[in-house]
């Protein structure tokens, strides 16, 4: 199941890893169309060396009421029509409950992957999806130690969790371009290694409110005015920029349309600092050796700040967090380069398929 730029990413090893232990073309992929707008989601099939989703379905901007519903009643239907051995849903989207809501609806096994993650923000929508997933599913597939002791504090038992890492390692490492097709990114956007801010900003909390919205894009026009601002902008982010009435603030930086994961992963590669909201980017920085700065109340990604990849900030912080670890650059990217990532040795996708091939023979039984 995948419905969004992360999930599309992060279980396209677990694709190829399910179509290699149970033969090519047993993962059945569905694709919500969470992510509706081609540029988020068309470019990265094609990049991620996929076959186009066999089902396809239009979530598309609905409300999240209107989504939930609408996905799992056609989900419903999907599972009671394809009877899968399994459903295997990623992370903390609307795709990921309604897809676990209708595989338990006709008794089919879930596996959740990136289970355990806790922000203990009730505020957050994702946060209500990821608890509905880790509840229903036959196998929690947690990321890091934390997240399976989170699982054990809510009562899900031992026998129901495993420990795997998380996709985001294997697929950073299989999509980083080489050192010559990044520098030919760079030079696209006349960039040069460690000069400039690589921005992302599309969580509701950041774009639904103006004021808010207007902080964010006033600090980033800011410091454009000394280092370089990349701004692969989220269509939402766009429509939001509008409402607030700062487009005239984003002619002091670069924004472009959202690119590939290839050509993001360059420019996150030699970026000297990130400004993002993004889970994932908290995640793919830990194993590109860069700094974050992270816009947002709360995270499930503890590790990557107890590590020293990423740093939780206000709105009103990011000008002052910023200017700290562009000041000190160097000493940052060479402890960086000596810190483990906290997110697996690059073997979860592996793991979580010959785990679901071991789950599907045990129900059998």
């Amino acid at each position: 199941m995948v419905g969004t730029r992360p999930e599309i990413i992060k279980m396209a090893p677990v694709i190829g890893e399910i179509n290699a232990l149970f033969g090519a073309g047993s993962a059945l992929v569905i694709d919500t169309g969470q992510h509706y707008d081609e540029s988020m989601s068309g470019q990265f099939w094609r990049e991620l060396g996929l076959s186009a989703p066999e089902v396809r379905l239009d979530a598309g901007s609905r409300t999240r009421a209107g989504c939930l519903g609408y996905l799992t009643e056609e989900l419903g239907r999907v599972f009671a029509g394809r009877t899968p051995s399994a459903v295997l849903v990623q992370g903390d989207t609307n795709t990921t409950a309604a897809a676990a809501l209708a595989a338990n609806a006709e008794g089919i096994a879930l596996v959740h992957v990136e289970a355990g993650l806790r922000s203990h923000d009730r505020a957050m929508p994702e946060e209500h999806n990821r608890v509905i997933a880790d509840h229903l599913a036959d196998l929690c597939c947690a990321a890091t130690p934390q997240n399976l002791v989170n699982l054990a504090a809510e009562g899900i038992p031992d026998n129901r969790t495993m420990l795997t890492g998380n996709t985001i390692v294997e697929a950073v490492e299989s999509q980083l371009p080489g050192e010559e097709d990044r520098w030919a990114v760079l030079d696209t956007y006349g960039l040069r290694p460690d000069r400039y801010i690589l921005a992302t900003i599309h969580r509701p909390e950041n774009t639904d409110d103006p004021a808010t919205l207007r902080l964010i894009i006033e600090a980033l026009a800011g410091l454009a005015d000394s280092v370089p601002v990349l701004f692969p902008m989220h269509p939402r982010t766009r429509l939001a920029v509008k409402r607030a009435k700062c487009e005239e603030l984003l002619d002091r930086m670069r924004v472009v349309e959202p690119v590939g994961s290839r050509e993001f992963l360059s420019l996150a590669a030699h970026a000297g600092v990130l400004v993002s909201d993004s889970g994932g980017v908290a995640e793919e920085v830990s194993v590109l050796k860069r700094p974050l700065v992270v816009v947002r109340r709360s995270t499930e990604r503890a590790e990557s700040m107890a590590a020293g990849f990423a740093r939780l900030v206000s709105p009103q912080r990011i000008g002052s967090a910023v200017a700290y670890v562009l000041f000190g650059l160097g000493e940052h990217l060479a402890r960086l380069a000596k810190t483990p990532c906290p997110y697996g040795n690059g073997t979860a996708a592996s793991q979580i398929a010959l785990a679901t091939k071991q789950l599907i023979e045990q129900r059998k039984d």
